[in-house]
């Protein structure tokens, strides 16, 4: 199968197209790059490099009062890693509030690629034998970059979120990259900072190594293990720094 290319448009009439693979991806998201499409009929990809980043501070990540009601009545079946492609395609469809989305086949490809490879995980939220919402990123050292989310039930995609941030902070992650700052991350304590504060923040997480938990240890709570309420801590940071 051949490898979709990318296009790279510099100042300049000329646009240059480079086999894009997963291997050529990773070291894209070390430099703090990520590649987009269009639409999702768009078969080319470009990569972006935002001014202003957004992030979410893993010691900072706030759950709203009804999202933690939410959360205890364990509605949903939390499953990692079991239906990544699904869960891709699912962020994919469109809907009333997303008419279009950028994940076209080359996107979906390479992702899937880099989840061969254990470098991207999905979370996953199932009812009644149902995929029903879920997200998935890319893992790389102590950096996890958020791509997507999707929700077919009211609240879903919100309760991977916690999950996630849950899965982060026990692994010793040191960064939540969700490229731009929107008011629906925002309420969960999403923030933005400068092209420049991201660059050093991502080469000191890059420095460690997450330990990515598909299951949370038993007997720890989500909500604890996420945002610290409950009166529980967070779990025991498993990251190895890589240099010294």
């Amino acid at each position: 199968m051949a490898l979709p290319a990318l296009r790279l448009t510099p100042v300049g009439p000329l646009t240059v197209l480079i086999p894009l693979s997963p291997e050529i991806l990773l070291r894209a998201y070390a430099a703090g790059i990520f590649p987009m499409a269009e639409s999702a009929d768009d078969p080319e990809l470009f990569w972006v490099d935002p001014k202003r980043r957004g992030i979410i501070p893993l010691d900072g990540f706030h759950v709203p009062r009804r999202l933690r009601r939410i959360v205890r009545q364990n509605l949903f079946a939390i499953r990692c890693d079991t239906a990544f492609e699904a869960v891709m395609r699912g962020c994919a469809e469109s809907s009333d509030k997303r008419p279009n989305t950028w994940i076209n086949d080359e996107i979906l490809e390479l992702y899937t690629g880099l989840f061969e490879r254990g470098a991207a995980h999905s979370v996953e939220c199932w009812h009644e034998g149902e995929l029903v919402g879920g997200l998935y990123g890319v893992s790389l050292g102590g950096a996890f970059f958020g791509e997507s989310m999707f929700s077919r039930v009211t609240d879903a995609s919100k309760v991977a979120l916690v999950h996630l941030v849950a899965r982060l902070r026990h692994g010793g992650y040191r960064v939540l990259d969700t490229q731009f700052l929107t008011p629906h991350l925002a309420q969960f304590g999403a923030i933005e900072i400068s092209r420049a504060r991201y660059h050093r923040l991502l080469g000191e997480a890059l420095r460690y190594r997450g330990v990515f938990p598909r299951d949370l240890p038993a007997g720890a709570g989500v909500l604890g293990a996420a945002a610290g309420v409950e009166g529980a801590p967070p779990g025991p940071l498993q990251a190895r720094r890589l240099t010294s």
